[in-house]
Protein backbone atom coordinates (compact mmCIF):
# COMPACT_ATOMS: atom_id res chain seq x y z
CA UNK A 1 0.00 0.00 0.00
CA UNK A 2 1.26 3.47 -0.84
CA UNK A 3 1.59 6.61 1.79
CA UNK A 4 -2.53 7.49 1.20
CA UNK A 5 -3.90 10.64 1.94
CA UNK A 6 -6.66 9.29 3.91
CA UNK A 7 -9.81 10.99 5.16
CA UNK A 8 -10.14 10.38 9.42
CA UNK A 9 -13.77 10.07 9.70
CA UNK A 10 -13.26 9.18 13.32
CA UNK A 11 -10.26 9.59 15.99
CA UNK A 12 -9.95 7.62 19.11
CA UNK A 13 -8.31 4.78 20.05
CA UNK A 14 -8.72 -0.19 20.11
CA UNK A 15 -11.54 -2.70 15.95
CA UNK A 16 -12.70 -5.60 13.42
CA UNK A 17 -14.38 -7.44 9.78
CA UNK A 18 -16.54 -9.13 8.30
CA UNK A 19 -16.55 -11.21 5.02
CA UNK A 20 -18.09 -13.02 3.04
CA UNK A 21 -15.62 -15.43 1.85
CA UNK A 22 -15.18 -16.25 -1.74
CA UNK A 23 -16.41 -19.39 -3.55
CA UNK A 24 -13.41 -21.37 -5.00
CA UNK A 25 -13.59 -22.12 -8.67
CA UNK A 26 -17.50 -21.62 -8.97
CA UNK A 27 -18.53 -21.38 -12.68
CA UNK A 28 -19.87 -17.46 -13.64
CA UNK A 29 -23.59 -17.30 -14.15
CA UNK A 30 -24.58 -16.78 -17.69
CA UNK A 31 -26.69 -14.14 -19.16
CA UNK A 32 -26.49 -12.31 -15.96
CA UNK A 33 -27.78 -8.57 -16.44
CA UNK A 34 -25.25 -7.20 -14.28
CA UNK A 35 -21.61 -8.67 -13.81
CA UNK A 36 -19.83 -7.60 -10.77
CA UNK A 37 -16.41 -7.55 -11.13
CA UNK A 38 -15.18 -5.78 -7.75
CA UNK A 39 -16.06 -5.05 -4.30
CA UNK A 40 -15.12 -2.26 -1.72
CA UNK A 41 -12.32 -3.47 0.73
CA UNK A 42 -11.78 -2.44 4.43
CA UNK A 43 -8.80 -3.35 6.26
CA UNK A 44 -8.65 -3.56 9.67
CA UNK A 45 -5.06 -3.07 11.80
CA UNK A 46 -6.10 -4.79 14.96
CA UNK A 47 -4.15 -6.77 17.73
CA UNK A 48 -4.93 -9.89 19.97
CA UNK A 49 -4.46 -8.34 22.92
CA UNK A 50 -6.28 -4.92 22.14
CA UNK A 51 -9.68 -5.13 24.09
CA UNK A 52 -11.08 -2.16 22.38
CA UNK A 53 -10.46 -4.27 18.77
CA UNK A 54 -12.51 -6.95 20.14
CA UNK A 55 -15.33 -4.59 21.03
CA UNK A 56 -15.16 -2.66 18.21
CA UNK A 57 -15.46 -5.99 16.12
CA UNK A 58 -18.56 -6.75 17.33
CA UNK A 59 -19.83 -2.56 16.72
CA UNK A 60 -18.72 -2.94 13.63
CA UNK A 61 -20.58 -6.14 13.00
CA UNK A 62 -23.56 -4.32 14.01
CA UNK A 63 -22.76 -1.88 11.09
CA UNK A 64 -22.62 -4.32 8.54
CA UNK A 65 -25.68 -6.15 9.71
CA UNK A 66 -27.73 -2.71 8.47
CA UNK A 67 -25.22 -2.07 5.72
CA UNK A 68 -27.43 -2.35 2.69
CA UNK A 69 -24.27 -3.44 -0.09
CA UNK A 70 -22.95 -5.51 2.47
CA UNK A 71 -22.71 -8.42 0.01
CA UNK A 72 -20.03 -5.97 -1.69
CA UNK A 73 -18.00 -5.23 1.23
CA UNK A 74 -14.97 -7.58 1.49
CA UNK A 75 -13.09 -6.91 4.92
CA UNK A 76 -8.96 -7.96 4.94
CA UNK A 77 -7.38 -8.29 8.57
CA UNK A 78 -4.02 -6.46 9.08
CA UNK A 79 -1.51 -7.54 11.50
CA UNK A 80 -0.24 -4.74 13.94
CA UNK A 81 1.65 -5.26 17.44
CA UNK A 82 1.12 -2.90 20.68
CA UNK A 83 4.33 -4.54 22.12
CA UNK A 84 6.21 -6.26 19.42
CA UNK A 85 9.22 -7.23 22.37
CA UNK A 86 6.61 -8.43 24.82
CA UNK A 87 7.47 -11.99 26.36
CA UNK A 88 5.01 -14.73 26.86
CA UNK A 89 4.61 -15.02 30.89
CA UNK A 90 1.37 -18.08 31.04
CA UNK A 91 2.11 -17.61 34.64
CA UNK A 92 1.26 -14.06 34.64
CA UNK A 93 -1.96 -12.44 34.02
CA UNK A 94 -2.63 -9.42 32.44
CA UNK A 95 -3.75 -6.81 35.11
CA UNK A 96 -0.10 -8.08 36.86
CA UNK A 97 1.59 -7.14 33.39
CA UNK A 98 -0.45 -3.94 33.36
CA UNK A 99 -0.02 -2.99 37.28
CA UNK A 100 3.74 -3.72 36.77
CA UNK A 101 4.51 -1.94 32.83
CA UNK A 102 2.15 1.38 33.77
CA UNK A 103 3.62 1.69 38.10
CA UNK A 104 0.06 1.06 38.90
CA UNK A 105 -1.10 -1.10 42.13
CA UNK A 106 -3.05 -4.03 42.06
CA UNK A 107 -6.20 -2.32 42.60
CA UNK A 108 -5.98 0.23 40.53
CA UNK A 109 -5.04 -1.75 37.60
CA UNK A 110 -7.97 -4.17 38.13
CA UNK A 111 -10.40 -0.87 38.38
CA UNK A 112 -9.06 0.13 35.06
CA UNK A 113 -9.81 -3.29 33.21
CA UNK A 114 -13.09 -3.17 34.86
CA UNK A 115 -14.07 -0.19 33.13
CA UNK A 116 -12.97 -2.27 29.88
CA UNK A 117 -14.44 -5.15 31.30
CA UNK A 118 -18.44 -3.23 31.59
CA UNK A 119 -17.80 -1.97 27.83
CA UNK A 120 -17.18 -5.29 26.67
CA UNK A 121 -20.74 -6.25 28.24
CA UNK A 122 -22.55 -3.88 26.63
CA UNK A 123 -22.23 -5.44 23.54
CA UNK A 124 -22.32 -9.00 24.72
CA UNK A 125 -18.54 -10.30 25.08
CA UNK A 126 -17.53 -11.66 28.56
CA UNK A 127 -14.07 -10.62 29.41
CA UNK A 128 -11.60 -12.28 32.33
CA UNK A 129 -8.80 -9.90 32.82
CA UNK A 130 -7.80 -12.13 35.78
CA UNK A 131 -7.18 -15.31 33.61
CA UNK A 132 -6.25 -13.34 30.45
CA UNK A 133 -2.46 -15.21 29.70
CA UNK A 134 0.69 -12.35 28.84
CA UNK A 135 1.54 -13.84 25.37
CA UNK A 136 3.38 -12.06 22.29
CA UNK A 137 1.09 -11.93 19.45
CA UNK A 138 3.00 -12.45 16.20
CA UNK A 139 2.14 -16.22 16.01
CA UNK A 140 -0.90 -15.86 15.97
CA UNK A 141 -0.82 -13.03 13.13
CA UNK A 142 1.30 -15.61 11.05
CA UNK A 143 -1.99 -17.54 11.34
CA UNK A 144 -4.42 -15.14 10.42
CA UNK A 145 -2.36 -14.87 7.47
CA UNK A 146 -3.01 -18.83 6.44
CA UNK A 147 -6.50 -18.35 7.47
CA UNK A 148 -6.79 -15.52 4.96
CA UNK A 149 -5.91 -17.84 2.05
CA UNK A 150 -8.65 -20.21 2.94
CA UNK A 151 -11.27 -17.89 3.35
CA UNK A 152 -11.15 -18.21 7.35
CA UNK A 153 -9.50 -15.58 8.75
CA UNK A 154 -12.24 -13.22 9.92
CA UNK A 155 -13.47 -17.05 11.70
CA UNK A 156 -9.77 -17.48 13.15
CA UNK A 157 -9.75 -13.80 14.75
CA UNK A 158 -13.17 -14.58 16.28
CA UNK A 159 -11.59 -17.09 18.16
CA UNK A 160 -8.40 -15.58 18.88
CA UNK A 161 -10.16 -13.02 20.33
CA UNK A 162 -12.24 -15.25 22.39
CA UNK A 163 -9.52 -17.76 23.45
CA UNK A 164 -7.66 -14.49 24.96
CA UNK A 165 -10.00 -12.57 26.81
CA UNK A 166 -12.79 -15.07 27.67
CA UNK A 167 -11.10 -18.39 28.21
CA UNK A 168 -7.68 -17.60 29.48
CA UNK A 169 -5.58 -19.35 26.79
CA UNK A 170 -2.21 -18.77 25.89
CA UNK A 171 -2.35 -17.40 22.69
CA UNK A 172 1.16 -17.65 21.96
CA UNK A 173 1.28 -21.21 22.37
CA UNK A 174 1.58 -23.14 19.29
CA UNK A 175 -0.44 -26.32 20.71
CA UNK A 176 -3.31 -23.89 21.76
CA UNK A 177 -2.93 -22.10 18.08
CA UNK A 178 -3.37 -25.08 16.18
CA UNK A 179 -6.43 -25.94 18.18
CA UNK A 180 -8.04 -22.65 17.61
CA UNK A 181 -6.41 -23.21 13.64
CA UNK A 182 -8.38 -26.29 13.36
CA UNK A 183 -11.68 -25.50 15.13
CA UNK A 184 -12.01 -22.99 12.04
CA UNK A 185 -11.43 -25.44 9.64
CA UNK A 186 -7.56 -25.25 8.34
CA UNK A 187 -5.57 -28.12 8.28
CA UNK A 188 -3.60 -29.30 11.25
CA UNK A 189 -0.70 -30.42 9.69
CA UNK A 190 -0.30 -27.48 7.11
CA UNK A 191 -1.12 -25.46 10.76
CA UNK A 192 1.94 -27.15 12.43
CA UNK A 193 4.29 -26.58 9.66
CA UNK A 194 3.65 -22.66 9.78
CA UNK A 195 3.99 -22.36 12.98
CA UNK A 196 7.55 -24.24 13.14
CA UNK A 197 8.60 -22.00 10.42
CA UNK A 198 8.70 -18.32 9.85
CA UNK A 199 6.05 -18.10 7.20
CA UNK A 200 4.13 -15.21 6.80
CA UNK A 201 6.51 -13.45 9.13
CA UNK A 202 7.47 -10.82 5.94
CA UNK A 203 3.63 -10.71 5.53
CA UNK A 204 2.90 -9.75 9.44
CA UNK A 205 6.01 -7.15 9.25
CA UNK A 206 4.93 -5.70 6.34
CA UNK A 207 1.55 -5.18 7.19
CA UNK A 208 2.92 -3.49 10.27
CA UNK A 209 4.93 -1.19 7.64
CA UNK A 210 1.87 -0.20 6.08
CA UNK A 211 0.22 0.87 9.06
CA UNK A 212 3.01 3.09 9.47
CA UNK A 213 2.79 4.57 5.74
CA UNK A 214 -0.89 5.01 6.56
CA UNK A 215 -0.46 6.91 9.68
CA UNK A 216 -2.08 4.40 11.97
CA UNK A 217 -1.25 5.36 15.78
CA UNK A 218 -3.25 2.55 17.91
CA UNK A 219 -5.59 -0.17 17.17
CA UNK A 220 -8.09 -0.58 15.91
CA UNK A 221 -7.52 1.60 12.64
CA UNK A 222 -10.33 0.68 9.75
CA UNK A 223 -9.09 1.70 6.41
CA UNK A 224 -12.28 1.69 4.22
CA UNK A 225 -12.13 1.83 0.05
CA UNK A 226 -8.71 3.41 0.60
CA UNK A 227 -9.46 6.14 0.99
CA UNK A 228 -11.59 6.70 4.43
CA UNK A 229 -10.15 5.59 7.93
CA UNK A 230 -12.19 5.38 11.09
CA UNK A 231 -10.03 4.59 14.30
CA UNK A 232 -11.47 3.00 17.70
CA UNK A 233 -14.33 1.07 18.65
CA UNK A 234 -16.93 3.66 17.58
CA UNK A 235 -20.39 3.23 18.18
CA UNK A 236 -22.34 1.28 14.85
CA UNK A 237 -23.95 4.41 13.92
CA UNK A 238 -20.39 5.73 13.14
CA UNK A 239 -19.10 2.80 11.10
CA UNK A 240 -22.37 2.63 9.57
CA UNK A 241 -21.80 6.32 8.33
CA UNK A 242 -18.66 5.52 7.42
CA UNK A 243 -19.48 2.56 5.09
CA UNK A 244 -22.07 4.88 2.92
CA UNK A 245 -19.88 7.70 2.51
CA UNK A 246 -16.87 5.51 1.19
CA UNK A 247 -18.76 2.87 -0.53
CA UNK A 248 -21.35 5.97 -1.94
CA UNK A 249 -18.02 7.15 -3.31
CA UNK A 250 -16.61 3.81 -4.20
CA UNK A 251 -19.69 2.68 -6.37
CA UNK A 252 -19.08 5.98 -8.56
CA UNK A 253 -15.25 5.46 -9.27
CA UNK A 254 -16.30 1.66 -9.93
CA UNK A 255 -19.26 1.30 -12.04
CA UNK A 256 -20.35 -2.27 -12.41
CA UNK A 257 -21.19 -3.49 -16.13
CA UNK A 258 -24.31 -4.09 -17.84
CA UNK A 259 -24.59 -7.00 -20.19
CA UNK A 260 -26.62 -5.26 -22.93
CA UNK A 261 -27.51 -8.32 -24.84
CA UNK A 262 -29.81 -9.39 -22.23
CA UNK A 263 -29.57 -13.10 -23.49
CA UNK A 264 -27.60 -16.16 -23.34
CA UNK A 265 -24.87 -16.47 -25.55
CA UNK A 266 -22.57 -19.93 -26.44
CA UNK A 267 -19.64 -19.08 -23.42
CA UNK A 268 -16.94 -21.77 -22.64
CA UNK A 269 -15.63 -21.63 -18.47
CA UNK A 270 -12.47 -21.64 -16.85
CA UNK A 271 -13.22 -25.03 -15.82
CA UNK A 272 -13.47 -26.12 -19.73
CA UNK A 273 -17.15 -26.63 -19.74
CA UNK A 274 -18.46 -24.78 -22.74
CA UNK A 275 -22.41 -24.48 -22.60
CA UNK A 276 -24.61 -23.85 -25.91
CA UNK A 277 -27.85 -21.89 -25.42
CA UNK A 278 -30.92 -23.49 -26.40
CA UNK A 279 -32.27 -22.38 -29.40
Amino acid sequence: MKNLGLFILVATGCVYSYAQPVVANSKPAIGDSMIKTKVMKVEIWSDVMCPFCYIGKRKFEGALAQFADKENIEVEWKSFQLQPDLKTDSTKNTIAHLAESKGWSLDYARQMTQHVTNMAQEVGLNYDFDKAVVANSFDAHRLSHLAKKYGVQDSLEEALFKAYFTEGKNTADHAVLTELAVSVGLNADEVKQVLASNTYAEDVNRDIYESQQVGVRGVPFFVLGGKYAVSGAQPSETFLGALNQAYGEWKKEHPQLTDLTGANGAVCAPDGSCDVPNK
